[in-house]
C-alpha cells in the first residue's frame, strides 16, 4: 500500500498532539506525518515522534506553507485544529479571529496542487448555535452570539465555497488527558481539580449546558474519516456535530469532579452565566 501524507495543522496545540499520537500509533502505520506550528517547537515532541516533519507556519500570511510543498508534498489530508479559540481573546481582536479561523491561506495553498485530492477536515465548534435550545441537528440554523463562533461560522461557509472534499466537526468541549508537552491553555477537568484540590472557592455556570467529548473519541472520529478517505476516495462533503453523550452544566462537571476525587462541594458555588454579561 501506498504511504499516505497526514499533515495536522496546530500540531502543538490540545487535539494536535493527542492526534499525532493516534495516527502514530495505528500498527504498521500507512501514514508519513507531518505537523505545523506556530511560535514554539517543543523538543519533547519531535522526540515523541521521531518519524514526523515540523514545519513553523504562520496561518495569517500563509508564510511557511511553501516549506511544507518542498520537503513533504501535497497531503492526502490535512487536519486544521489551529484556531484563536478563547472567546474573550476573540472578542478583544476580531480582526485576529477572522485570519486565524478563516483557513484561507490554507485552502490558498492546497489549491496551488495540481490535483485538488487532499481530504480537509476543519474543527469547529459548537458554539455556531444560539444557545437556546438542547440537542442541536447538523440542520438547525447557525446564530452564533461571539466573535469566536462568528469567526468558525464563517470559516465553514469559505471552506464549503472554495474546497472539494472536507469534513466539518462542530465539537464540543473537549476533555482528557494532558498531552506530552503541555499546554497552556486551560484544560477544563484539570483546571476545575486544581482549584477544588487547593480547598479555593470557585463559581460555576448551572444554566449554560454544554456535551463534553473526550478527546480519544475525537481522534477516533478523525482516524475513521481519514481511513474511508484513502480507502474509498470519493467525494466528501461533511458537516457533524461532536459531542458526547451527557448534556452537562459546568456545575455538574465541577460536582462530578468533587466526588470523584472526595473533595468539598461546599467549594462549588452557583451561578448563572447571565451574570457575566
Amino acid at each position: 500500500m501506498t504511504r499516505k501524507r497526514i499533515l495536522v495543522v496546530g500540531g502543538t496545540g490540545y487535539l494536535g498532539q493527542h492526534l499525532l499520537r493516534g495516527y502514530s500509533g495505528v500498527p504498521d502505520s500507512p501514514y508519513d506525518l507531518a505537523f505545523t506550528y506556530r511560535s514554539n517547537l517543543p523538543r519533547d515532541l519531535l522526540d515523541a515522534f521521531p518519524g514526523s516533519l515540523a514545519f513553523r507556519v504562520d496561518l495569517q500570511t500563509g508564510g511557511g506553507l511553501d516549506a511544507v510543498s518542498q520537503a513533504f508534498g501535497q497531503p492526502d489530508v490535512v487536519v486544521n485544529c489551529a484556531a484563536l479559540s478563547v472567546p474573550r481573546t476573540c472578542e478583544a481582536d476580531p480582526a485576529a479571529a477572522m485570519s486565524i479561523n478563516v483557513p484561507s491561506t490554507l485552502l490558498e495553498w492546497l489549491s496551488t496542487f495540481k490535483e485538488a485530492n487532499t481530504l480537509l477536515i476543519h474543527l469547529s465548534t459548537d458554539q455556531v448555535y444560539e444557545g437556546v435550545k438542547s440537542f442541536y441537528k447538523e440542520e438547525n440554523e447557525t446564530i452564533p452570539v461571539n466573535v469566536y463562533g462568528k469567526s468558525k461560522v464563517a470559516a465553514e461557509q469559505f471552506i464549503s465555497k472554495n474546497w472539494s472534499n472536507f469534513a466539518i466537526l462542530r465539537s464540543s468541549i473537549i476533555f482528557g488527558p494532558q498531552t506530552i508537552s503541555p499546554v497552556p491553555k486551560s484544560l477544563p477537568i484539570q483546571w476545575i481539580d486544581g482549584i477544588l484540590s487547593r480547598g479555593d472557592k470557585a463559581e460555576f455556570f448551572h444554566d449554560e449546558f454544554r456535551c463534553p467529548v473526550y478527546v480519544k473519541d475525537v481522534v477516533t472520529i478523525i482516524q475513521a474519516l481519514t481511513s474511508k478517505w484513502i480507502s474509498d476516495g470519493e467525494r466528501m462533503q461533511l458537516l457533524l456535530n461532536v459531542g458526547g453523550p451527557d448534556r452537562v452544566s459546568r456545575a455538574q462537571m465541577a460536582e462530578t469532579v468533587a466526588h470523584i476525587r472526595g473533595y468539598n462541594t461546599s467549594l462549588i458555588t452557583l451561578v448563572s452565566a447571565s451574570s457575566v454579561c
